[in-house]
């Protein structure tokens, strides 16, 4: 997740770093070294959840689906820009794991490297798989893994300052529609919405689905409508609507600030759904509206299950059967039950967890909705376009520059990184 939430490979590994998740404790281990025995022995696994230790649900699970596949599996778990940048390490020194669970911005870049397998390479049947989904682990036109969920952002709301305030929730279906509620709520004493506009890929995964949602293009960051977009935060928070501290925000302190019950909005993702639900007042989510109407794309968060290359190409028929066991569709459910609601990447799945958990039905509309940040074929191009739009979001903000001034900007810093490459 993004929250949690990257030509050589060492300059890669340090734009890797704008593209993490929230990082946890890393836990030591290598790959590469396990028995080659591809009928049983031992395959080697690496995951960006060290927070999941050995005997938890998760790493049980893992070794479940080892054992179906008739051997046993050695997890190692890494931060998750850690676990990149050991994935390039491994890629040059020829020690790749078996298998590994990537953020999904970060798969692009390993594929680059030419280190991981294609879907078709190993015979995955990725047929079922939301397109959406699927193409946040795209190069080229060749698929480089599955992804085992998604989560993504909605936005939250304090339904007792909506209802103090004379608003609908379910009016709420363009930008001006929200604004026209953010007055409303401001006017009865209370605060409008916060966000994170943090400069770093936070604020730039915050800021998307405003940018997607009024029709920008990451590869032309200073559009009319990129503009618009960013004109629309600077305004909420020149009329108050938005506080100062959306600037340095991140997801989290963000988060708290909803949790004092004083906003009435909060933009967040599915990993807040249970703290929301504990809550003293009551909260319910609207997916985050598109300019005009509609829904907005949003970003996706979540890891995608790669399997590295390997000299020893007999292994990839068990290589699959353990892929294959993680992504049945109870397994994309037992997924989302274990990292906060992950939503299945498939209707199947997404069906099977809305019979559990119907309550989720926002969060499978929006998860349908998303977009992977590395989609329209950007790959490695992404990081290095998304610091320049998070740079821009800060200057306006600040009222450093001008909305549309800080975007002409970006947009020629972002041209000039990504041809330079």
């Amino acid at each position: 997740m993004i929250i949690k939430t990257i030509r050589g490979p060492l300059v890669v590994a340090v734009a890797a770093l704008a593209v993490g998740a929230l990082a946890g404790c890393s836990s030591s281990g290598s790959g590469g070294t396990a028995s080659s025995d591809s009928a049983g022995g031992t395959y080697t696994w690496w995951d960006p959840y060290p927070q999941h230790e050995d005997g938890s649900d998760w790493a049980n699970r893992v070794q479940a689906c080892g054992t179906e596949a008739g051997v046993t599996i050695q997890r190692t778990a890494y931060d998750t820009t850690a676990l990149t940048n050991q994935a390039l390490l491994a890629a040059q020194e020829g020690t790749a794991p078996d298998i590994i669970l990537l953020d999904n911005p970060a798969v692009s870049t390993l594929a680059e490297t030419g280190m991981l397998t294609t879907t078709d390479d190993l015979g995955l049947d990725t047929s079922d798989i939301d397109a959406n989904l699927l193409a946040a682990g795209e190069l080229d036109g060749k698929d480089y893994g599955i992804p085992i969920g998604a989560n993504t952002l909605a936005l939250y709301y304090n339904a007792d300052i909506l209802s103090a305030a004379g608003v609908d929730p379910a009016s709420i279906t363009s930008w001006a529609s929200l604004t026209d509620a953010l007055a409303k709520v401001t006017a009865a004493g209370h605060k409008g919405i916060t966000f994170a506009g943090i400069n770093t890929e936070e604020g730039s995964f915050q800021f998307l689905p405003w940018f997607w949602g009024a029709g920008a293009d990451l590869t032309k960051l200073d559009s009319p409508e990129a503009v618009k977009a960013l004109d629309l935060w600077t305004d909420w928070v020149k009329k108050g609507y938005a506080p100062q501290s959306v600037i340095s925000n991140s997801q989290n302190t963000s988060w708290e600030e909803f949790l004092t019950g004083d906003f009435a909005f909060g933009e967040n993702g599915t990993w807040q759904v249970n703290s929301a639900a504990d809550q003293p007042f009551k909260t319910g989510v609207i997916e985050l509206p598109a300019e005009t109407s509609g829904v907005a794309p949003a970003p996706t968060g979540g890891e995608f299950i790669t399997a590295p290359v390997q000299k020893d190409t007999s292994r990839y028929e068990t290589t699959k059967k353990i892929i294959d066991c993680m992504t049945t569709p109870e397994g994309f459910v037992e997924t989302a039950n274990t990292f906060a609601y992950y939503i299945p990447p498939t209707k199947d799945g997404q069906d099977k967890l809305l019979a559990e958990h119907p309550e989720l039905e926002t969060w499978v509309s929006a998860v349908q909705a998303a977009k992977g940040r590395t989609s329209d074929n950007l790959g490695t191009d992404y990081p290095l376009i998304s610091e320049q739009l998070w740079t821009a979001v800060q200057s306006a903000l600040s009222g450093a520059s001008s909305p549309q001034d800080a975007l002409t900007a970006a947009q020629q810093a972002a041209s000039s990184a990504t041809n330079g490459k």
